[in-house]
């Protein structure tokens, strides 16, 4: 069946574009370059992953709908639709909760919400391992006869629904926002404002936050990013920073019961005997972004180097299936190489101009003997 994600990349950038106009006519500040690059570039890392993944997590959907579903429905039946919508917005809203609630799971989660800016481009900003941890929250979708193609179209276009509402440039919108999720709603999601925190997790009917005591209206301005900055743009270190962190975290833990906590206790954890973690007060005309200097050559370069990654992926999420095993292994190296250099570029690390000078040699060589 086709990738709807995929499918979707060009209207995405498109969107982008608009948003880039719009903001740019309202004289607004709503992108960085360097934060966006390393948006796109943890989006692409997680495609780029889930191309090796997606057979297992399908195939274990697959495996419990067809040796333990409960009920099967009879072709053309409108009702697997109707419990995938609600099912699938149900459960999100649960796995989003636990995954601000949980360590391991925000160790996951927490990528999305690294970003100082908020935008269209944050929508894409994704971690590798969510796919792993939302799985568990799906397969019961599996047992109640929801069919494999219905829950994947579903799921699709709930995770493209939650592309728009990345924005600042869309105000409240009445009584749409009622039942649905907004830019507004998500941007309370998005904040580190203490009022904010652990707020508004809903994905596309807000109707879950109302119900369970997590809805709050936005009242102030938010400001973005975490508790604790990352303060870092190597995309690579935005996807393993928390779980380096809860690994030594659990390793200064002197008894078992400590370690546990410090992976399935809340992310204010700070130790045993210590207070939990209080978030400090921010406001949005004092807080300052990381955001070091970047020299007009070197923008120029990881722009074009972003567009040329941008389409290898797209090209890559079309044709894998029809790469055989080490052509997939060489062209994700390649995507990836890209993503560590130019991550390594904007943090001035000596290791990325050589990385970069030897990737496209490979590139040059690949090109030369094909």
């Amino acid at each position: 069946m086709p990738n709807y994600i995929a499918l979707a990349i060009p209207f995405f950038f498109l969107l982008i574009g608009v948003e880039l106009w719009v903001a740019r006519r309202r004289r607004a500040a709503v992108y960085r370059l360097n934060d966006a690059l390393v948006d796109l570039s943890c989006g692409i890392t997680q495609q780029i992953f889930v191309v090796f993944f997606a057979a297992a997590l399908i195939g274990a959907y697959v495996f419990v709908y067809e040796r333990f579903r409960l009920v099967s429905f009879p072709g053309g039946s409108p009702w697997p639709w109707v419990i995938a919508f609600l099912a699938v917005d149900f459960t999100y809203y649960w796995w989003h909760r636990l995954s601000h609630r949980v360590n391991f799971l925000w160790a996951a989660h927490v990528v999305h919400h690294q970003s100082e800016d908020y935008n269209l481009a944050v929508a894409l900003r994704q971690a590798v391992a969510t796919v792993w941890t939302i799985l568990p929250f799906h397969l019961p979708l599996a047992l109640v006869g929801v069919p494999p193609a219905v829950f994947i179209t579903v799921d699709s276009f709930s995770t493209l629904y939650q592309f728009w509402i990345h924005t600042e440039l869309v105000g409240k919108l009445g009584w749409f926002e009622r039942v649905f999720n907004t830019p507004a709603q998500h941007r309370v999601h998005h904040a580190v404002n203490p009022r904010y925190l652990d707020r508004n997790y809903a994905a596309t009917l807000c109707i879950w936050d109302r119900l369970f005591g997590t809805f709050q209206e936005e009242s102030e301005a938010p400001v973005y990013g975490l508790v604790k900055p990352l303060g870092n743009f190597n995309p690579f270190w935005a996807q393993a920073h928390r779980w380096v962190e809860l690994w030594r975290q659990s390793q200064a833990e002197p008894t078992l019961r400590g370690k546990l906590r410090v992976w399935f206790g809340p992310p204010t954890f700070a130790g045993t005997g210590l207070p939990d973690h209080v978030p400090p007060p921010v406001d949005r005309r004092t807080a300052v972004k990381h955001d070091p200097p970047l020299s007009p050559a070197l923008a120029r370069w990881l722009f074009a180097q972003l567009a040329l990654t941008v389409i290898g992926t797209t090209a890559f999420l079309f044709f894998a299936e029809r790469l055989d095993l080490a052509q997939r292994l060489f062209a994700a190296a390649l995507l990836l190489l890209g993503v560590a250099a130019s991550g390594g570029l904007l943090e001035k690390r000596r290791w990325a101009v050589p990385l970069e000078v030897g990737r496209w040699a490979a590139v040059g060589l690949v090109a030369v003997l094909w």
